[in-house]
């Protein structure tokens, strides 16, 4: 609960928030510069807002030669550890992960429901988005901004870009919703392979066909999961 409290109290300052949400988008490290250059503030309150962040460990800071001589330069990142607000705690991520144990167990048909019900979810998080935000047959571009409006409510932040010489759509996803139960479990791409299921339900609430290839995986050193969505001919 004093974690809790500390975190609310942190992250209530509008300000302080933003620069925490603009570290989780960009995930590249940054300097107080690049926040005070990025928010029009002074580096002295820059410096304060990321020394918070850092406190409560949303963020953790480093230091990095410039190779110009001098102080070490100091970066910012987000931090590994999930910030939780919960009242009262409740462990998602432990019920998460006896849920994952269980498919495990259940060999080939419980990876099988798995991938399945990931995909269901996914669908049904567009469903239900555009139920409160379209009124009518969207086109491809406003279709990829529901993907992408409904990806940041769920905190993946994704980019979309829509190829018409070939109909497909490559986007990157920056942060992981299930990072911190794949860091912690060994099915880790049992994991991954759900994560796409969900993602191409998600693609399939609003398209014919969709054939989700991915390109890159933040498991594997890369700094975002990336994908390429090849389209049916007709959506």
């Amino acid at each position: 609960m004093e974690q809790t409290l500390k975190v609310t109290n942190v992250l209530s300052d509008p300000t302080r928030f933003n620069i925490y949400e603009y570290i989780v988008k960009h995930h590249d490290a940054v300097s107080v510069v690049d926040i005070a250059n990025e928010f029009k503030i002074h580096p002295n309150v820059a410096r304060l807002h990321l020394s918070k962040l850092e406190d409560i460990n949303m963020v953790i800071s480093f230091s990095q030669k410039t190779g110009k001589g001098g102080r070490p330069s100091r970066l910012y990142q987000l931090s590994d550890e999930v910030i939780e607000l919960n009242f009262p705690h409740r462990d998602y991520k432990l019920l998460s992960s006896i849920a994952i144990e269980s498919f495990v167990e259940l060999g080939e048909a419980g990876r099988k429901a798995l991938y399945k019900t990931g995909k269901k979810y996914g669908n049904q998080v567009i469903d239900n988005y555009q139920t409160l935000n379209t009124a009518q047959q969207p086109s491809i571009i406003q279709k990829l901004h529901i993907l992408e409006d409904a990806g940041n409510m769920l905190g993946m932040y994704p980019n979309f870009e829509y190829n018409e010489v070939d109909n497909s759509v490559s986007f990157s996803i920056k942060n992981c919703p299930f990072k911190e139960i794949a860091i912690k479990n060994e099915n880790q791409t049992m994991i991954c392979n759900m994560h796409q299921s969900f993602l191409k339900g998600m693609f399939e609430a609003l398209f014919t066909d969709v054939e989700l290839i991915e390109e890159e995986n933040m498991f594997q050193g890369c700094e975002n999961c990336s994908y390429v969505a090849k389209l049916s001919a007709v959506n």
